[in-house]
Formats: C-alpha cells, sequence, structure tokens
C-alpha cells in the first residue's frame, strides 16, 4: 500500500483562483476504485495499491487539460513501505502516539 500526495497546478488560466481545476480532479477520485483519498488545503492525499494510485495521478493531471488548459505542473510525493501496512490514518497515529509519551 502506498501513500501519495498529489497537487495538480494549471498554468496561465487567467484566473488566481484554482477551486474549478481542484474540483475536477476530485470528481476523478470520486470514480476511483481501490484508492483512498482526503483533500487537504495544499494538496490531496491518496491511498492504495501503487499501480492503481499512479493510473489515477494520471488522470487527474489530464483534467486541467480536458478543461481547456494548455500547462499543468503535478508534484507527486510517494511513500511506498514495504516491510508493513502503510495508511493515512497509520501514519498520523504514529505521530500522535508519539507526543502522547
Amino acid at each position: 500500500m502506498a501513500v501519495v500526495e498529489i497537487s495538480v497546478v494549471p498554468i496561465g488560466t487567467g484566473t488566481t483562483g484554482l477551486s474549478e481545476y481542484v474540483a475536477g480532479c476530485l470528481t476523478v477520485l470520486q470514480q476511483a476504485e481501490g484508492v483512498t483519498w482526503q483533500l487537504t488545503p495544499m494538496g490531496t492525499i491518496l491511498e492504495g495499491e501503487l499501480d492503481r494510485v499512479l493510473e489515477t495521478v494520471r488522470c487527474m493531471h489530464e483534467q486541467p487539460f480536458k478543461a481547456g488548459v494548455q500547462r499543468v505542473v503535478t508534484t507527486i510525493r510517494i511513500d511506498d513501505r514495504r516491510d508493513r501496512a502503510l495508511t493515512m490514518d497509520g501514519k498520523v497515529e504514529a505521530v500522535k502516539a508519539r507526543l502522547d509519551k
């Protein structure tokens, strides 16, 4: 299981607002099977099998182009742990457990 952070930024849209494009990318996530996700103020976190997540990332990257944008910069960070289960919640809980000590 991988945890992936993605930020899709359309360039040259003529406006500083991006919520329209974020919403478009989230429609991709709503249809994605096998991918759990969480919207954050600065990006979106995806969780699932790496191949499936990367397929979804590609679809998210393409979404602004479908809306007429001519340039898109997509940043991804991948945490792919193979020695034990890795989840979004597990990562947060591990930090919280250390704070409670």
